[in-house]
């Protein structure tokens, strides 16, 4: 089985644990929580996690990177284009879990290139496929998509809605709910244009 691979790109990790000394150190941290690792039901629990740290955490691994299709702007549109669905992520903080849904919108430049809209999803549940801010999973969401349209865009907005369970679960036990909001270009100038994507929001 493969190994979790450390992200390279913001740190300079390059030693990979082996998958043995993963598994050491999840029996561990079960010891550590008052837990048996050697007990029936809990035996296969430390592969199953780094299964499943491979699937929750694909957005390290540069290979599961979506391929973002765009098509040429041929009928010259200027509309705006909007996309909403789910996303699930994990907190950098405390490491457990924070989802809840994402409302996207963009501004197609008249000469440029659209994006092939289930895209727009997978780009979303890849970023968030890391340990994660709010705030900056829709920035990081945003300049992807901006990239791949050679940043020739007329502008982008997104609102993104989630519960945290690092305060629902722990601290204060109480309503982990947040809104974070990102907008560039036209969105960012235009406050009319903004109101018209809260607008459509609204609707869902």
């Amino acid at each position: 089985m493969e190994s979790i691979t450390p992200n390279t790109q913001d740190n300079k990790c390059t030693v990979k644990p082996s998958e043995q000394e993963i598994l050491n150190a999840i029996r561990t941290m079960m010891l550590a929580i008052g837990e048996d690792p050697d007990r029936e039901g809990l035996q296969n629990t430390p592969d199953r996690i780094i299964r499943m740290w491979q699937e929750i955490f694909r957005g390290y691994d540069a290979t599961k990177k979506p391929r973002i299709t765009t098509f040429k702007n041929s009928a010259h549109s200027t509309e705006m284009v909007f996309d909403c669905g789910e996303y699930y992520s994990m907190c950098e903080h405390h490491i457990l879990p924070f989802f809840g849904k994402y409302y996207f919108a963009y501004i197609p430049s008249a000469e440029g290139r659209i994006l092939g809209i289930s895209k727009i999803a997978r780009v979303v549940g890849y970023c968030a496929a890391r340990l994660q801010l709010q705030e900056r999973l829709a920035r990081e969401i945003i300049d992807m998509l901006s990239a791949a349209l050679d940043d020739k865009a007329e502008g982008f907005a997104i609102v993104m809605k989630g519960k945290h369970m690092c305060k629902t679960m722990r601290g204060v036990k109480n309503k982990g709910d947040m809104t974070v909001s990102y907008f560039t270009g036209c969105f960012k100038k235009n406050r009319q244009l903004r109101n018209e994507f809260f607008q459509m929001i609204n609707m869902q």
